[in-house]
């Protein structure tokens, strides 16, 4: 008997007016099935809390976030009617976000971060599209290995050699103003800071990490400025674009739709690519000609170096190595917005500028790293208090990689109107904790919580109690905690005092408008400040020189 066998292309012509139809149909209704079992799932899995009512179909509650100019604010305010964590509705249905404002549920959550708790699928392809998989994409031993290969770079003797460097860039700004000021009529020049403080910081990385002056504070263009600079000047995300972020949160992949945001952050990952490579390819060439006899292995570049060469645990990749550099770009030029709110701060507040300028004029010469750490309490207290006030990352999304449970330090009542002291969560539950909620929360930190007063840091009750329960730098989640607290904490808080001392020393700050002008907090790639009125990242102070 014979047999026909149908060759495949005539299967397929056989099958094809409905056949691609059905398969599409039977994916859809398979992927559906399988969010419908996740759905159940995770309800049965998490403690169901209260929280927030749906405000949007579309969006949950994420559009009122994303649109608000102090979404601190909304969380603290939701903790306070809902408990201290809660649930708040999310975009397309998707399962609630948790949100936990509870200092015992933060501690336990950063202890397990980047095994437990891991990047969102949104968080991983951002980061690898703009930055590479360094160590802020790394999860796990990737991440424990790249951050011990790093850590020699960042250690107190490492930063100890750094301090003139801080000064030297300092300085070249405090030349610059000089002119300015002397050049013009009334012995005083409106000076736009924040871009300043930027090229302070850029110059600074530069020359610390890889021993290269971007020549920014000469006025020398650099590709990376003009295009960090292309971000503050359209800060002010359309309709479209808030709408198109949410939507990633669900659909990643829709990140690579090539809009004009999308494509700048593209032009900053090359333009970032490029010149790690050519710094990457001249310490290279150094080091095989021995070019640099300064003792270098423990500095950035010379770590990464010898880290590429090595085959034991904390041998990095070529690709890592140059996610890292990009890493060091990015913090150079992104996080200073704490240097032009303490120029702020200072404006408004004369008496605390006053103050501190008699601390630094008494102490004498420029102070060593170790005096800057231990000897100027006033300097201290301002510095701390910036970054409690206004954290450069103001708040954190992570995924839960497995189930867990959560210990709270007090119990919260739940959806079925039981209070419980702990709450399960199920493998794939977001996570979000608000740093600037924390930082600012009257709970915490008492009914002054949300006012500029350095003065806390310097009296035995002036942190709270419920404040010293935050486990994090000097109960601050600014640089966060657990395995993932920021490696260059110490890096960012010398160079903070360092440009802070020599500016305060040497001029005084006001408000180009007055003290009241307002000012609002506008997004580059990361929150800024912004005088309200002014284009781009504009904080224009009228800067004097002190006689």
């Amino acid at each position: 008997m014979h047999f026909f066998t149908p060759s495949p292309s005539s299967l397929w012509t056989t099958v094809r007016p409905g056949g691609a139809f059905n398969v599409a149909c039977s994916f859809a209704a398979l992927w559906a099935f399988v969010k419908v079992l996740r759905m159940l799932r995770w309800r049965v899995k998490t403690t169901q809390l209260l929280g927030p009512p749906r405000t949007s179909l579309v969006y949950g509650v994420e559009r009122d976030l994303a649109v608000s100019e102090d979404s601190a604010a909304i969380y603290e305010r939701w903790a306070t009617e809902y408990g201290v964590v809660y649930m708040i509705p999310s975009v397309l249905g998707q399962t609630s976000r948790v949100v936990l404002c509870d200092p015992k549920a933060i501690a336990h959550f950063y202890a397990r971060e980047t095994w437990t708790y891991v990047h969102t699928p949104l968080s991983l392809v951002f980061l690898e599209e703009s930055i590479g998989k360094g160590l802020l994409w790394a999860e796990g031993e990737a991440h424990r290995r790249q951050r011990k290969a790093l850590t020699p770079a960042f250690s107190n003797a490492a930063i100890r050699k750094l301090t003139s460097v801080f000064y030297d860039s300092a300085y070249k700004a405090k030349g610059k103003w000089d002119t300015a000021i002397e050049s013009s009529k009334d012995g005083d020049a409106v000076i736009e800071v924040q871009n300043w403080m930027n090229h302070i910081s850029l110059d600074t990385v530069g020359i610390a990490g890889f021993s290269h002056d971007f020549g920014s504070l000469d006025g020398k263009p650099a590709s990376v400025t003009e295009v960090f600079d292309t971000f503050g000047s359209n800060q002010q995300a359309s309709a479209v674009n808030e709408v198109f972020i949410l939507l990633a949160s669900v659909f990643p992949i829709i990140l690579k739709i090539p809009t004009k945001r999308q494509n700048l952050f593209k032009k900053l990952a090359v333009t970032m690519e490029q010149i790690s490579n050519e710094l990457l390819i001249r310490s290279r060439r150094e080091k095989d000609f021995n070019i640099d006899e300064r003792g270098q292995e423990n500095s950035i570049m010379g770590l990464l170096i010898k880290s590429e060469g090595q085959d034991t645990e904390l041998h990095m990749s070529e690709e890592e190595v140059m996610a890292q550099m990009k890493v060091l770009l990015l913090a150079g030029y992104e996080t200073t917005s704490s240097e032009s709110w303490a120029l702020i701060e200072l404006s408004r507040h004369p008496d605390v500028q006053t103050r501190l300028r008699e601390e630094l004029l008494a102490f004498g010469p420029d102070p060593t790293y170790d005096q800057l750490k231990a000897n100027l309490p006033y300097l201290d207290a301002i510095v701390h208090e910036i970054l409690r006030l206004h954290p450069p990352v103001p708040e954190f999304i992570r995924l839960a990689a497995v189930d867990d449970v959560i210990p709270l330090s007090k119990p919260v009542r739940t959806v079925s109107g039981n209070m419980t002291d702990n709450i399960s969560i199920a493998k794939g539950t977001l996570i979000t904790i608000s740093a600037a909620a924390i930082n600012r929360s009257s709970a915490i930190w008492g009914p002054h919580a949300k006012e500029f007063k350095p003065d806390r840091w310097l009296t035995e009750d002036g942190i709270g109690g419920k404040a010293k329960e935050v486990q994090g730098h000097r109960h601050l989640l600014t640089f966060v905690d657990g395995p993932r607290t920021c490696l260059g904490k110490d890096f960012a808080i010398m160079e903070f005092k360092t440009v802070l001392s020599v500016l305060v020393k040497n001029f005084v700050f006001e408000m180009r408008d007055g003290p009241d002008t307002p000012v609002e907090v506008v997004r580059g790639i990361l929150p800024r400040p912004r005088v309200v009125g002014e284009g781009g990242i504009g904080v224009p102070l009228r800067v004097s020189r002190y006689e």
